[in-house]
């Protein structure tokens, strides 16, 4: 219920807590003002009333949200202080010692039914982990508050990373090492760290002016593992696992396979990896069935088999979402007796699997499915160069032989629903036996991936299509169509190549495909493409159907990734009941069923919400350490010029990254020259005012490398002959007429699609 419309004039102080206290957002004094109509000298007037309440204890001190004292407002930030057995509980985020006596703690409850359905990233909290900040509305029930959260907030500057500096003077300060942060701050308490040191501080008092204190020595911020160690607690990643998650996976590795198992032994299935993957938890067979056909089996990890829904070693998983990949080290989502070794699919062993049996007629189109739980034993693990070799060489084993066959076939069926085709080239950061950087280069793309890639993707859809057929609950893999407001701004875009696009059409990947068929010049291509993947929309896991666009698929789950994937683990699991593929564990100390747990059914777009965070959160921590190594690797290599493709544009400057390397950095407005650039959103570009000279999205240019900061991982560059030097674009030039407009905008970042198979489709 809202508050009456009041009379014009200042209001009351009981006027003012009864609009607080019946208000259905947030209220700060814009909305006070507002409320009451309130006019210039009246708002002066409403600000000394608004401190004289804060003063009186009425309401709180704060300037930009308001609440009553002695409760708790309808609308208020929370910060979540445990976890319980995936339940957030949570305090208010701010409340002074002398503000009454705040509720001891709020339930975070999911609301439904209420409102549009949620879709996708959007959904309100994410991964909630202890610390976390969330805007909520509250409400009091019979048995205490509870709180359904509406946002999920930026992390509070409370602890913050950074090393240890010392001024010439000896005094000690902060340098943090997001390069977002660009000011040091001064050290009010070093607690016995130096120089040097990789440290967590938080805030020595309540204002910036009092420094910071040390709470805690991470060490050597260049040493072997340290990048890794920055983002894993930048990020809050969960790293070591509880004693009795350990335990459990312990005694769950030393299940006996059952032997009602299909034995799938015989059949010569192969894993194909990269040569460096620390877990194998897929292997591919197939055969001619005689009739123009293929027969296939994709065996997956029978990860379910050993982590059972509600014992620590779920937990424990589902906490994490996902497994975390670093160039020294990984961040496993199970202990490594699971991930490493029981649950790895080695070679010559013995192991449990759930296979996915499918047949294809010669165009690749899928005819028949079925799921099993098995037991195979992998003929050869084989690195994706290796296997490649072998099939150009002319020398493959005939079982790899058949694969590359009948991925020709399944080639067909690609072909005809036409996915999203985008150059995505993949940075490798390959280290020494002492930790230290060897080389950086952009990962090769073999048709050995693509096999191994499109077998995925067929097992992927027919699990999701399996638990549809027994209507059975799914976790989606949704990739959703761009919205229209990133089609108008691409439209806008390609309008300054002279180039169309109907937004009244059906939007297609095949669309964008044919559009970059279209384009023979490889620099104009670069800039499209750079465009295209920008409109599109970020992937999620959630439990309703909304289509994989980027994959041109109607359906479409996560299966074949359990080990490193709590999703997978999930559909897995969902596989299991709807087919009656159940193996009770034989041990009274291990949860009994590994199918799906009751309260996962009726929680499922909670947990999606979860997971699709957690992936979020692994994937700024792997490219954020990324960054890192390359700018460490390229730290000694300050003054080189480099060829490099602008990859993003703001007022402010370009942003630019070296081909084939992939280190992205700034080029400052202020070192293009002399003249006043304008920012061209429409079309990515900067311009000068008087010589013409243009930068846009995906021109090719030579920049020297001015900075390369490793512990942020920023690099700064500048025209090959010094700021204010001269840099000769290597892009294709736009029209005139379409030259000098002057708009401000944002820069955005390339979405994340590739989530397919192996990877994050």
């Amino acid at each position: 219920m809202k508050a009456p419309r009041p009379q014009p004039g200042l209001p009351t102080r009981q006027q003012v807590l009864d609009f607080i206290a019946q208000a259905e957002e947030v209220v700060g004094k814009r909305e006070i003002a507002k409320h009451f109509s309130l006019k210039g000298t009246e708002k002066i007037q409403l600000k000394a009333l608004l401190k004289d309440m804060a003063e009186e204890g009425l309401i709180d001190g704060k300037r930009t949200a308001y609440h009553a004292m002695g409760g708790v407002p309808k609308v208020t930030v929370l910060r979540v202080v445990e976890i319980d057995e995936g339940e957030a509980i949570a305090i208010p985020d701010s409340w002074e010692a002398d503000s009454g006596t705040p509720p001891a703690r709020l339930r975070l409850v999911e609301q439904r039914g209420r409102g549009p359905a949620r879709r996708g990233p959007s959904a309100p909290t994410g991964a909630l982990k202890v610390g976390d900040r969330v805007l909520a509305r509250t409400e009091e029930t019979g048995t205490g508050w509870i709180a359904h959260p509406m946002k999920k907030l930026p992390a509070r500057a409370e602890q913050t990373m950074g090393v240890i500096e010392a001024d010439g003077a000896g005094k000690l300060w902060l340098a943090p090492i997001d390069k977002r942060v660009r000011h040091a701050a001064p050290i009010a308490d070093a607690g016995g760290a130096e120089a040097g040191q990789l440290v967590l501080a938080e805030p020595a008092g309540r204002s910036h002016r009092a420094g910071v204190k040390v709470t805690a020595v991470l060490g050597d911020p260049l040493a072997p593992k340290a990048f890794s160690l920055i983002a894993i607690h930048k990020h809050g990643i969960p790293f070591g696992f509880a004693p009795e998650a350990v335990a459990e996976a312990e005694l769950a590795a030393k299940l006996p396979l059952d032997t009602a198992r299909e034995d799938l032994t015989h059949l010569p299935i192969v894993a194909i990896d990269p040569v460096d993957a620390r877990d194998h938890d897929d292997a591919i067979w197939a055969e001619p069935d005689g009739a123009g056909g293929w027969r296939a089996v994709v065996a997956i990890a029978d990860v379910s088999f050993y982590v059972r829904p509600g014992g620590a070693l779920d937990r424990a998983a589902r906490l994490r979402g996902n497994s975390v990949y670093f160039p020294d080290r990984v961040v496993p989502m199970l202990p490594e007796v699971l991930s490493a070794d029981v649950c790895s699919l080695k070679a010559g062993a013995p192991r449990a699997a759930l296979a996915c049996h499918m047949a294809f007629d010669g165009h690749g189109k899928m005819t028949s499915w079925r799921f099993t739980r098995a037991t195979v034993r992998i003929a050869e693990v084989i690195a994706y160069e290796e296997a490649q070799r072998r099939i150009d060489a002319g020398t493959a084993e005939p079982h790899l032989a058949h694969l590359w066959e009948a991925w020709s076939a399944l080639g067909k069926a690609r072909e005809a629903r036409d996915p999203l085709d985008l150059d995505l080239p993949e940075r490798q950061v390959k280290l020494d036996d002492q930790g230290r950087i060897a080389s950086i280069a952009l990962r090769e793309r073999l048709d050995a991936h693509r096999v191994v890639e499109d077998f995925m993707i067929a097992a992927n859809v027919a699990a999701a299509k399996a638990l549809e057929a027994k209507a059975a609950p799914v976790v989606y893999r949704v990739h959703e169509p761009p919205s229209r407001e990133k089609l108008v701004a691409l439209k806008d875009y390609l309008a300054t190549f002279e180039r169309k696009l109907a937004l009244g059409q059906v939007i297609t990947p095949g669309l964008f495909n044919r559009m970059l068929k279209g384009v023979a010049d490889e620099a104009e291509k670069a800039l499209i493409m750079e465009a295209v993947l920008r409109s599109q929309t970020q992937a999620y896991y959630g439990p309703r159907n909304a289509g994989h666009f980027g994959l041109a698929l109607g359906s479409y789950a996560h299966f074949t990734s359990p080990i490193r994937r709590y999703s997978d683990l999930l559909v897995h699991r969902a596989l299991v009941d709807a087919y009656g593929l159940e193996q009770p564990a034989p041990r009274a100390d291990l949860p009994a069923t590994s199918g799906l747990a009751p309260r996962d059914r009726a929680d499922l777009a909670r947990i999606c919400d979860a997971i699709s965070g957690t992936e979020r959160r692994a994937m700024e921590a792997e490219r954020e350490t990324l960054d890192r190594y390359v700018a460490a690797w390229l730290a000694s290599r300050v003054g080189e010029v480099f060829e490099c493709r602008i990859t993003g544009v703001q007022r402010f400057g370009l942003f630019a990254t070296i081909i084939g390397l992939g280190g992205d950095g700034l080029v400052p407005v202020s070192v293009l020259g002399w003249e006043r650039f304008h920012h061209d959103e429409k079309a990515h570009a900067l311009e000068g005012e008087e010589s013409g000279t243009r930068f846009a999205l995906g021109d090719r240019l030579p920049l020297r490398l001015a900075e390369a900061n490793p512990l942020t991982g920023a690099l700064k560059f500048e025209p090959e002959d010094g700021p204010g030097g001269r840099i000769e674009s290597r892009g294709a030039p736009l029209p005139l007429k379409k030259r000098g407009a002057h708009l401000a905008g944002r820069r955005g970042r390339p979405a994340n699609i590739r989530h397919q198979g192996r990877g994050r489709r």
